[in-house]
């Protein structure tokens, strides 16, 4: 199918022209769909709503009162709750109609997308189709075919960022499948001929865990959402020796900042001044960010900070730490471990734990202590050939914990190293995180 055939017709029966002016929320089961109806409702809808595929029933209805919702175009034929609350429901469908959509009163849409990892109602993000595509260059197309696809699913910033750039730059694109296992997915992929594929570091440790990783022949492989560890580089440089190895750093608020190419991890500190397009800095250990790409300011009533300071500059939260001419993302602001007053990063620990060569990926986490207030423990994935035995599995543990003493400072070295068989990952592909 061709995004093209919207220009001549509608995957909305023909109707879309109906929805000029209103707010819209897209809530479909399949992103295909979900894809169709952006397209055809971008210029014509005052505002459309991408609903994640793993959004709550029960925060749909303030999500609704948010956008001021009045429009529903969806594949679904249940609701729930929601139907007082929308006054108009649309079909959407795989399916493209004969019909010349009406744009002689194109309007600015805002394209609002979901937060992912919150608790209770997500906040929503404003962006326009002009921001989410503020960071492709449609010139820069590479020689012969090129076929995109990606673990996320189009409905998340990440997925929609590949989704757009296959479009704009006139390349094909596979989509995942909830419904499909990684190892199925990776097949489907390389029978397809993916020829440039993203995900999170997560998403690529699990796929890297498959046989069907090496079905794929990629020439480029993308990483965002989470750190890039040098571990993960690694592996994948391993097994893709052929493809260029690049991870971007971007957030739904503030959009794609930057894009590293040269396989290790953090980015240059002159990437601070001379990135083109895209203004940073730092404060207070912070990464901020002001360019054309990020959002405009969270709908509704968002209790919170607003999305923008004073200035303009995004705070992304993202505590970042130069060495040796170079920045390393230490983690989030949001997430340190107070050891008896002092801070710890998990994702530090991680990125060291996840260099020791049995290990496939580790999770830090805290754990209450009367004395301290938290402690630090490790859960740990390790790598299919490692022996399973009692006693190799003590060793090993010893071996970790001395791996983490020669790397960093006695408050940030683990208490104890649990041996896990897998680590839960959410529906946007990040390590879920939870303290005990």
């Amino acid at each position: 199918m061709a995004l093209g055939d919207l220009v001549d017709g509608s995957a909305l029966d023909g109707r879309g022209d109906e929805l000029h002016g209103r707010s819209v929320l897209i809530l479909t089961t399949d992103q295909l769909t979900a894809a169709l109806a952006l397209f055809e409702l971008d210029g014509i809808a005052r505002r459309i709503v991408l609903s994640p595929p793993d959004l709550p029933i029960e925060h749909l209805p303030a999500v609704i009162e948010a956008a001021k919702v009045d429009a529903l175009v969806t594949d679904r034929t249940t609701f729930g709750p929601i139907i007082p609350r929308v006054q108009y429901f649309m079909p959407c469908a795989r399916n493209i109609v004969p019909h010349k959509c009406d744009r002689s009163a194109e309007v600015e849409t805002e394209w609002v997308l979901l937060t992912s990892g919150t608790v209770g109602p997500p906040k929503l993000v404003v962006h326009t189709l002009s921001s989410l595509a503020g960071a492709i260059d449609r010139t820069e197309v590479p020689p012969g075919r090129v076929v995109w696809s990606t673990f996320y699913d189009i409905r998340r910033y990440g997925g929609l960022q590949i989704f757009l750039r296959a479009v704009l730059t006139g390349a094909s694109m596979v989509f995942s499948s909830a419904s499909e296992s990684t190892a199925d997915f990776l097949a489907r992929a390389g029978a397809d001929g993916v020829t440039h594929i993203s995900g999170t570091p997560s998403h690529w440790r699990r796929a890297l865990m498959s046989p069907s990783a090496k079905l794929i022949d990629p020439e480029y492989v993308r990483l965002s959402g989470e750190i890039a560890d040098q571990a993960i580089l690694n592996h994948l440089r391993s097994v893709y020796p052929q493809a260029k190895i690049a991870h971007a750093f971007a957030t739904t608020e503030a959009g794609v900042a930057f894009v590293v190419n040269d396989g290790i991890a953090g980015f240059p500190a002159t990437a601070i001044e001379n990135t083109p397009g895209v203004e940073m800095k730092v404060e207070d250990r912070s990464l901020r960010i002001r360019s054309n790409r990020t959002a405009s300011h969270y709908l509704g009533g968002h209790s919170g900070k607003p999305l923008r300071e004073v200035d303009g500059f995004v705070d992304t939260g993202d505590v970042i730490e130069l060495r040796d001419g170079r920045y390393y993302f230490a983690g989030r602001r949001d997430g340190v471990i107070n050891v008896g007053g002092l801070k710890v990063h998990p994702e530090e620990v991680e990125a060291v734990i996840n260099r020791h060569p049995e290990v496939q990926v580790s999770l830090v986490r805290t754990k209450k202590n009367p004395i301290t207030g938290a402690l630090v423990v490790a859960d740990v994935v390790l790598k299919p050939v490692t022996s399973s035995t009692s006693h190799n599995m003590r060793e090993l543990q010893h071996d970790i914990l001395l791996f983490c003493r020669d790397s960093l400072s006695s408050y940030k070295v683990p208490v104890a190293i649990y041996f896990v068989p897998a680590l839960a990952m959410a529906e946007s592909g990040k390590l879920l995180r939870r303290n005990a």
